[in-house]
């Protein structure tokens, strides 16, 4: 990933140094489980331990010779170590290794992702209290619909980042795995007792039945998961995109007033170049997932196409996911809301989007439910077409309807309660 997109905490889960020094934890790791065991004498595991070193300059540079980058760490830190050095890699294959050493990386960087999911959802959460009663337009298809509230609006993204928060959870939980089980799953080089050992060490599970490499429908549920987060991201920086059309402005991304600029060429623009930025990122985590899909069908008990992917779709994924869930956090809790726009929006059919309670109470009265509806949507049109008030319009056509009871912004505030009682539980 891009400078630009890496944060400090999430880029060192993925440097050069952070994956050898990964390999290194799996390497000592064995090496004592063997000594615990019996086959490793006791002075050359504390060996292996106390002089393994090894630089990524001297790897990459071995590397040159050997064309395999575990065969050539091998290689220098059994150099580093001295005669003890033969016991390091004793019984392993490359992927016990590097599937093992890659668990670790993925349980940091899910911690990461995790804590992320979870500021993003806390964030909406406190936004939507701000606004639990602010009444504002519901639309769909883009046009207006009937009231809501913007707390309530706000609520549905919060509920959505907490599923999201649980499905990274899981996806985290079930990708720290690792395998010693040697070169196709059989431990004819390394017995289980080894491997449980390892894991314990490493604190991650060991897979129910590896073949050389632990089996890639793990990564591809992470991958997932990471790309459905990204999706509700997209979906929250969507809305606060169309809320932000001049048109409309009924919220906008915060703007660093006196600092920032919107347009190099026009001074006004209070671009949301933010929630943008975030909508085309999403894109980018769903191909991502795609690669990891297919990346689940291997040849037997291994081939090596998936690799190469995993090499770019890992470290990128969590490092873009990383980024998104920063900036999406800080729209949310910046967010700028004007409320004196989401109420004359409201205002903007003249009462038209009372229509269904018309209709309803029109029904109740005993007129059929197409006159009804014709009744209704003739006034409602009427209402639109010259701006009288659609309540006058009704009331004339119908003036058995208790009129009052139609146009009560109440009826739809009665769900709040419980609601929000279920999202106050998000905050505990």
């Amino acid at each position: 990933m891009i400078e630009r997109y890496t944060r400090d905490a999430m880029g060192s889960v993925w440097t050069p140094q952070a994956k050898m020094d990964a390999w290194l934890r799996v390497e000592l790791a064995a090496t004592d489980a063997w000594s615990a065991e019996g086959v490793v004498p006791a002075e050359a595991a504390a060996a292996c331990r106390e002089r393994a070193a090894f630089t990524v300059e001297a790897v990459n540079e071995r590397e040159r010779v050997t064309n395999h980058d575990v065969a050539a760490f091998i290689d220098v830190v059994a150099d580093s170590i001295g005669d003890h050095g033969r016991w390091i890699h004793y019984g392993l294959t490359s992927s016990d290794v590097l599937d093992t050493a890659l668990a670790t990386q993925l349980a940091a960087a899910g911690e990461l992702l995790v804590d992320g999911a979870r500021a993003y959802r806390d964030a909406l959460v406190a936004r939507a209290f701000d606004y639990r009663d602010t009444l504002c337009v519901g639309r769909t298809h883009g046009v207006h619909a009937e009231p809501t509230t913007f707390g309530l609006r706000l609520a549905g993204f919060a509920f959505e980042a907490d599923r999201n928060l649980q499905r990274l959870e899981r996806a985290v939980a079930q990708c720290a795995v690792g395998k010693l089980s040697g070169a196709v799953g059989t431990y004819a080089s390394v017995p289980p007792a080894i491997e449980r050992r390892v894991m314990e060490a490493l604190e991650l599970n060991a897979d129910d039945i590896a073949t050389q490499v632990v089996p890639r429908d793990r990564h591809a549920d992470f991958l997932s998961a990471i790309a459905i987060a990204g999706a509700g991201i997209e979906r929250f920086a969507t809305e606060v995109r169309h809320l932000q059309r001049t048109e409309v402005r009924e919220a906008e991304e915060p703007f660093a007033s006196g600092q920032q600029k919107g347009s190099s060429a026009m001074p006004h623009k209070r671009n949301p170049i933010r929630c943008e930025r975030l909508t085309g990122l999403a894109r980018v985590l769903r191909g991502y997932a795609q690669t990891g899909i297919e990346n689940v069908a291997l040849w037997h008990e291994r081939d090596i196409s998936h690799s190469g992917a995993e090499r770019v779709i890992l470290p990128d994924a969590t490092i873009t996911l990383d980024y998104m869930q920063h900036l999406v956090t800080e729209v949310a809790s910046g967010l700028v809301v004007h409320s004196d726009r989401l109420r004359s929006n409201l205002e903007q059919t003249h009462g038209a989007l009372f229509s269904q309670r018309a209709l309803t109470a029109l029904v109740d009265s005993g007129m059929s439910r197409d006159d009804a509806y014709r009744t209704v949507q003739a006034a409602a049109q009427e209402a639109f077409d010259t701006g009288t008030h659609f309540r006058e319009l009704i009331g004339g056509t119908a003036p058995q309807l208790d009129l009052d009871e139609i146009f009560d912004y109440d009826a739809y505030l009665v769900h709040l309660p419980e609601v929000f009682e279920r999202l106050e539980q998000l905050r505990d």
